[in-house]
């Protein structure tokens, strides 16, 4: 069996969304993944209820989480704001649960990839997380500039990083050299 390619990259914050009606996330010294991603987040379960991502699917029907855990690299992150015109879009305005710094087309990973931890902690990634208007509204209140709101997803089109779900719990912190391995070739 041929050995898998991999690459790698920094893990520069761990993030939730743990506020109450709210996307927008908090940076975490330390988190512990679980089956169903971070506990206390507003994506965390093993199931969750279809919504308009999966039209194939009666709207609330409950299916496999898909979205536990959504990752962007911080060179995406430049790119979007270079696309607006703005110095910086943070992690947590796109509602970010992990940034990663090192792998500039993390996008473009592909699903079945794996993302890999030093604690042994382990993510699948389940795709592209397609960019939508929430964002562009928080990104336009940031900047002060209402119109980068309706201008937020083709900006982010391609670069707005990836959803994955927990393969192997584990323990994550920032600062960590982590292994991504891409599926073999079929």
């Amino acid at each position: 069996m041929a050995k898998a390619k991999e690459s790698g990259a920094v893990l520069s914050a761990v993030l939730i969304a743990d506020q109450e009606g709210s996307f927008i996330t908090r940076e975490l010294d330390l988190a512990e993944l679980q089956f169903g991603g971070l506990p206390g987040d507003r994506h965390f379960g093993v199931t969750s209820r279809a919504d308009v991502r999966q039209p194939m699917y009666p709207r609330g029907t409950e299916i496999m989480n898909r979205r536990q855990i959504s990752i962007v690299s911080e060179e995406e992150c430049e790119q979007i704001a270079a696309a607006l015109g703005i110095e910086k879009v943070l992690p947590q305005w796109l509602g970010a649960n992990m940034a990663v710094r090192g792998f500039e087309e993390l996008t473009h990973l592909p699903a079945g990839s794996r993302i890999l931890f030093s604690s042994g902690a382990g993510l699948i990634c389940e795709g592209e997380n397609e960019p939508c208007v929430f964002p562009g509204k928080v990104i336009a209140e940031h900047s002060g500039n209402p119109k980068l709101a309706a201008k937020f997803v083709k900006a982010a089109w391609k670069r707005r990083g990836i959803v994955a779900s927990v393969e192997c719990p584990g323990l994550v912190q920032p600062g960590e050299t982590i292994r991504i391995l891409f599926p073999p070739a079929t």
